[in-house]
């Protein structure tokens, strides 16, 4: 037996507008106007790439094949035919790219999003996701990328204290009520007011068609972010 975990997408109250369809919007499309469209937050800390501050980054390539998420219709025996029928499927998300799913989307703007089975999901204890635009967390993808691209940022919130070099998800005294991401070398530089709500413990980034090239062999030359 094989079990599909899904994990509950947190994001600001712009998100998702009502462009998205009825019920899944792949991450297909290189902008995350329509995802991620948050109101601007306060910088804070450092951002992937700075101060020996790295994300917990995962690349997609082109062959990479998302979990599905898929509705159950009941327990067999004792499934009736009406309900058999009821359920909706959507189609599977393209090479290299994952899907969104919402169950109700005439309701609050929350959807779910299936995440790769791996150690540093499975000792998240208390997750959530979030989706960021990779310009946000100091992501670096090719050049040929101009438009944002969502990234999903799983948060662990049982981990509400500080720790070197981890991204902290927090709460700014002077931006209240709006969550901010950074990280620190020190604690030292940490703000004093600032209230730690989790940490990032994974950030995937899908493939997209302009990260093609060739694989050598060699992981140091093959990553493409």
């Amino acid at each position: 037996r094989i079990n599909l975990v899904t994990l509950s997408l947190a994001v600001g109250s712009h998100a998702f507008t009502s462009s998205l369809p009825p019920s899944r919007r792949s991450s297909t499309s290189t902008t995350s106007s329509s995802v991620a469209a948050t109101p601007m937050q306060t910088e804070v800390g450092n951002s992937h790439g700075q101060g020996s501050c790295f994300l917990p980054l995962l690349q997609n390539d082109d062959e990479y094949i998302a979990p599905r998420i898929v509705q159950i219709a009941g327990a067999y025996p004792g499934v009736t035919t009406e309900t058999y029928l009821s359920i909706t499927s959507e189609p599977a998300a393209e090479f290299g790219q994952w899907a969104y799913d919402f169950s109700d989307p005439d309701g609050p703007q929350l959807g779910t999003v299936a995440v790769p089975g791996m150690s540093s999901v499975y000792e998240t204890e208390d997750p959530v996701v979030l989706i960021g635009e990779h310009t946000h967390l100091g992501v670096q993808l090719p050049d040929e990328i101009k438009d944002p691209v969502d990234l999903i940022v799983l948060v662990d919130r049982a981990r509400n204290y500080f720790a070197e070099r981890k991204f902290l998800v927090m709460e700014l005294e002077e931006n209240p009520g709006m969550i901010s991401i950074g990280a620190f070398s020190s604690f030292e530089e940490f703000p004093s007011t600032a209230k730690i709500m989790g940490h990032v413990t994974l950030v995937q980034i899908p493939w997209l068609p302009s990260m093609q090239k060739k694989k050598s062999g060699f992981m140091e030359e093959d990553q493409l972010f």
